[in-house]
């Protein structure tokens, strides 16, 4: 019997040579256009993932290497000694595995000694970080403290950047937030022994690393030898006492945490693991076991019959279990569950309704139902973005005729769809948010007329402020129009968005003023209906917007290429709106400002973007006076931050203003199409003329 994965590593042994393992600071080599990150990166988890590619992608654009640092002990075990419900997801060795099998280039492993958290921030980073690593790039979070005190930030570390010549690139707020809230539901998962729900957030199965010893060898009496274990690591997560289905390399595994109270009451807690069809010995050997499900808790029996009954019946059980888990889609893929007979690969849909969810359970029940009544004959799928929540569970119990896409982590706004989107086939996709509640025969008259009119390829219905109550035939008093996208969407010559019933943050009561038919420049992510064939051939999304203006950019490229976007009002959708992020929430802001700046280089000839950058720069300034004035110094930061982050990634922008062209050339049907600009600039209009109103403009 072979193919039992022993998991102490080692770096003189490490099974993926192509990464370096360090952990003698003394000894490091000298790295070639080092991109590093920093952290402790505690279970390798589906968040860490996201930071680590983006490491390994700025490493390959620099034609550098990816260097992860991380610190053992734990930082936690040193400053706070005597804290002992501070527990790690993986051991040090277990966290080295992870990150190999990621790709990762080098991880040093550096000694964290009290000595080494006196050093001031200065020491830190001059002898630490630039000495021993002479970093091109620093890829940190916006919390990232350091140094003595932890007197040192990502402000601190920014002053170094021209000095030392490095680049410092934030994590955003809403990562790290995604990280902390990744390892807490992780942690909470394994508490409960919920170990599917730990594995899905982990994105890998959980495991830990022991050393088989001498046991009382009772189970060699009745058939099911053991091995018995003591952990790696004595800050070692513990998984409560009961029996799970777990995996040693090649080989099934029954694992027994507890007491054994039918063995020896009082008795102390121990680590079993039966190797199914093994007979060996593994004495003294470091075995790695992944735990792939809970099957019972622990409890105690009459006698030694029944206990070897029991354990047969778990074996049988386990082996059933593992064998469901062998055949599921592996989690670095995106997998897709259905909850009908058909496969969605091979059904071609006129129209496909995609709800991308991200942790978002309440609004699915509140406004799920309304697209489910009244939208006969679409396809309804719901791409959930690896949500934490039960939103998973609540539609697979509630909406069996939904068809359910897990994308397994959170891609974000643009890049979700984009995942989702390659795997519907139809010929006319509803991006419809999850806090929208339609109104009966929304669909058909926006689908009718895209029908008949094949230059129009975007389009949106009116959408109107949702409030309890909305879809009322005759509600109190009218509705207004929503932020996002109200009756079309418009952008000035300076490239700032407004809508038709909402400028800026004045919204008009729908009085019927703007139902005929309008083009317009942009439609609304939240109702967003457009070809599908024109949005696989013109990129879909960016990706890297996120959230945000990504929807204005994709209209943008089409209408270059001659196409028209309309808002159809004989569709009416009600939007909560800020239901992800409220609308002055710092993390929009940035998004909005930097985005919108993309979608300019991208868009802009070169003539008008020498003299629009600069003038952006200004105006964009006096919108954080106009947030001081507010007291939203948050909002300031985040207009800087976004500033920061657009002429770092300008590079790439111009490389996709490039690909850009080349597809509006390949698809065009005619000439730029430049209806819904407004000739003169919206915010002076707004904020000097008074105007509040579209139609006054």
């Amino acid at each position: 019997m072979q193919g039992i994965a022993l998991a102490k590593i080692r770096t003189s042994d490490y099974l993926c040579p192509a990464m370096r393992v360090f952990t003698d600071l003394s000894s490091l080599p000298v790295f070639r256009n080092a991109v590093i990150t920093i952290g402790s990166f505690d279970g390798v988890h589906k968040g860490h993932r996201r930071i680590l590619e983006q490491v390994q992608e700025l490493a390959r654009k620099s034609g550098g290497e990816s260097v992860v640092i991380t610190f053992d002990p734990h930082p936690r075990t040193v400053l706070k000694p005597d804290d002992h419900s501070f527990k790690l997801i993986t051991s040090t060795s277990e966290k080295i595995a992870l990150l190999g099998e990621i790709g990762v280039d080098n991880v040093v492993v550096a000694p964290f000694t009290e000595a080494f958290a006196r050093q001031s921030a200065a020491e830190y980073v001059e002898d630490f970080l630039i000495r021993k690593f002479q970093p091109v790039c620093i890829v940190i979070g916006y919390d990232h403290r350091f140094g003595s005190g932890r007197e040192g930030d990502i402000s601190y570390l920014k002053k170094y950047e021209n000095k030392a010549g490095f680049q410092v690139i934030e994590i955003p707020a809403q990562e790290v937030d995604e990280v902390t809230i990744s390892s807490s539901k992780i942690r909470k998962a394994l508490e409960a022994s919920n170990i599917q729900l730990a594995n899905k957030l982990l994105g890998h199965a959980f495991s830990f690393t022991g050393k088989v010893v001498t046991g009382n060898k009772i189970g060699r009496t009745i058939g099911f030898p053991t091995a018995n274990l003591e952990l790696e690591d004595p800050f070692k997560m513990q998984l409560p006492e009961g029996i799970y289905a777990a995996r040693c390399g090649n080989l099934a595994a029954a694992l027994y945490i507890g007491s054994r109270p039918t063995l020896s009451p009082n008795g102390k807690r121990v680590i079993e693991v039966h190797l199914i069809d093994y007979d060996g010995d593994l004495y003294d050997q470091d075995l790695y076991v992944e735990v792939l499900d809970f099957i019972r808790p622990d409890k105690k029996l009459d006698d030694l019959e029944a206990l070897r009954n029991q354990i047969s019946a778990d074996k049988t059980e386990i082996l059933h279990r593992l064998e469901q888990v062998a055949h599921q889609t592996p989690p670095i893929i995106p997998v897709m569950h259905t909850s009908t007979e058909k496969s969605l690969p091979n059904v071609h849909y006129e129209v496909a309704i995609v709800i991308l969810n991200y942790n978002t359970r309440r609004h699915l029940e509140q406004y799920l139902p309304s697209v489910v009544a009244y939208s006969e004959g679409a396809a309804i799928i719901v791409a959930d973005n690896g949500s934490p929540d039960d939103s998973v569970a609540f539609l697979k119990e509630n909406y069996p005729q939904i068809i359910l896409l897990d994308l397994q982590q959170n891609w974000g706004f643009a890049e979700g769809y984009n995942r989702a989107l390659q795997q519907v086939s139809a010929d006319f996709y509803v991006i419809l948010n999850s806090d929208v509640q339609v109104a009966p025969g929304w669909i058909e008259p926006i689908v009718q007329v895209m029908r008949q009119d094949k230059s129009l390829a975007i389009a949106q219905p009116k959408i109107l402020a949702w409030r309890p109550g909305a879809g009322d035939e005759q509600p109190e008093e009218p509705y207004h129009f929503e932020y996002a996208g109200a009756a079309g969407g418009w952008i000035d010559q300076l490239g700032y968005p407004f809508c038709r019933g909402r400028i800026f943050s004045h919204r008009e009561q729908d009085l019927g003023q703007y139902n005929t038919r309008q083009e317009c420049f942009w439609a609304a992510g939240a109702a967003f209906f457009i070809r599908a064939d024109l949005y696989h051939q013109f990129g879909g999304f960016d990706g890297d917007y996120f959230a945000h203006n990504e929807e204005i950019d994709l209209c943008w490229r089409l209408k270059r290429a001659g196409y028209r976007v309309e808002c159809i009002p004989e569709s009416v959708v009600w939007h909560l709106g800020g239901g992800t992020l409220e609308y002055e929430n710092p993390r929009k802001v940035f998004l909005n400002f930097r985005n919108s700046l993309y979608s300019l280089v991208k868009n802009e000839p070169w003539s008008k973007l020498l003299w629009l950058i600069p003038a952006r720069l200004v105006l964009d300034a006096l919108a954080g006076a106009r947030f001081a004035a507010k007291k939203q110094f948050k909002a300031i930061w985040a207009i800087v931050r976004a500033h920061f982050s657009f002429y770092s990634n300008l590079g790439d922008t111009l490389a996709k203003r490039k690909e850009a062209r080349k597809r509006i050339e390949q698809h065009r049907i005619g000439p730029e199409n430049r209806s819904g600009i407004f000739p003169g600039s919206i915010i002076f209009t707004h904020y000097l003329k008074r105007v509040k109103k579209f139609g006054d403009l």
